[in-house]
């Protein structure tokens, strides 16, 4: 007597789990076909049954229904295997990946980039392999984790007290990020300064949500926003001097005509005023030239001693340091672009109504969004 081939009992929770991937339908094919025969033969359907509504052979149900009495949901995934031999020892993989991150210069050869058709020349006369095609060396080298990529631009630091800057600046972070105590003479509160702009009276590139083209020459299809185009500008521009306090995580800003020594001490005076005199606060900027105290105009360094403040420089080309620089990010895309304002008076109070949200928004996703991916664009590393 033949006994019928049955999965074993099933709990609750695992016939909801069978019908959440038959339902589902995404993933591995046969992960989706060896479910459905498990739940089937759950809910007490034969095995020739099985078969007719699966499109398979009963022996292939019952292999299904043996491997999940046995080894549970694992069975359901499929393990792939065979296939035609490797065509290149991994030797070969490896001498073949190493040249195409060398240069050609590097064997003296008359050119400066790698092609596929020249890789595949050179490693066939070095006798590195006796032929590939380009195809298979493209492959190859997506499988080594190999691509062709575009040459960036490296900016190197020619501040000699880089190291010094820098960690001072880290240290400030990590004390208003609360993973740092300060020291009896170290600020608690940290502000980043910057200038933004200059801000012109023009119309600003930007996207829109408009009606798609339903063809050409219909009247009555609405057509998206255009830019006026500009041939004079006789506005002036206009500058943005912001700062942004770590602690609180709000943003502070100034627009101005100029944005030199004066204004930038006018708004340094503003934000000393956010905290009692009896509170040591610290600004980190950039090395523009309004910022420093020099022989001829030495009032920055006499206010902030004056003030119970300490100025901390980045250091040169390491702007990426300031975190206020993914401010302007998120500010140049919420608040400018796709605009065309009429006056700098418009543009100023447009500025700061967004100033105002984001103050009141912080935790907006779309706006962390936009500031994370700016941070690590700017952090772009300066040696």
């Amino acid at each position: 007597m033949v006994h019928a081939v049955q999965v074993r009992a099933i709990s609750n929770d695992e016939g909801n789990r069978l019908l959440r991937i038959v339902r589902r339908g995404t993933g591995s094919v046969v992960t989706w076909r060896r479910a459905q025969m498990v739940l089937l033969s759950a809910q007490r359907m034969p095995v020739a049954k099985i078969a007719e509504v699966t499109f398979t052979s009963p022996d292939r149900v019952r292999d299904v229904l043996h491997n999940f009495n046995t080894d549970g949901f694992d069975s359901l995934q499929p393990r792939y295997a065979g296939g035609r031999p490797p065509k290149f020892t991994l030797p070969q993989r490896q001498q073949i990946k190493q040249i195409a991150l060398s240069r050609p210069e590097d064997h003296d050869l008359p050119f400066s980039v790698w092609s596929l058709s020249k890789l595949a020349d050179f490693l066939v006369a070095e006798g590195v392999v006796d032929d590939i095609s380009h195809e298979g060396l493209r492959l190859l080298l997506r499988e080594e984790d190999v691509s062709f990529q575009a040459v960036k631009t490296w900016k190197a630091s020619t501040d000699p007290e880089y190291e010094s800057k820098t960690t001072r600046v880290l240290q400030l972070y990590a004390i208003a990020d609360g993973t740092a105590l300060p020291g009896p003479d170290d600020p608690t509160i940290v502000f980043c300064a910057d200038e933004f702009g200059p801000l012109n009276l023009q119309p600003h590139p930007g996207k829109q949500w408009a009606p798609r083209a339903s063809g050409r020459g219909d009247p009555d299809r609405p057509r998206r926003r255009r830019r006026r185009a500009t041939y004079t500008r006789p506005h002036g521009v206009r500058h943005l001097i912001a700062g942004l306090d770590l602690s609180r995580d709000k943003l502070y800003g100034h627009v101005t005509k100029r944005k030199g020594r004066t204004q930038f001490l006018a708004f340094c005076r503003y934000l000393r005023s956010l905290y009692p005199t009896t509170v040591r606060i610290a600004i980190v900027c950039d090395n523009f030239s309004p910022h420093l105290s020099t022989k001829t105009d030495g009032r920055v360094g006499a206010w902030a001693a004056a003030n119970n403040v300490e100025i901390a420089y980045t250091p040169f080309y390491g702007s990426w340091l300031n975190r206020i620089e993914a401010q302007f990010t998120a500010l140049r895309y919420f608040a400018l672009d796709g605009t065309d304002h009429p006056s700098h008076r418009e543009q100023a109070r447009m500025i700061r109504r967004y100033i105002a949200w984001r103050n009141g928004h912080v935790t907006d996703p779309e706006l962390r969004k936009v500031i994370k991916r700016a941070s690590t664009i700017k952090r772009a590393k300066v040696a």
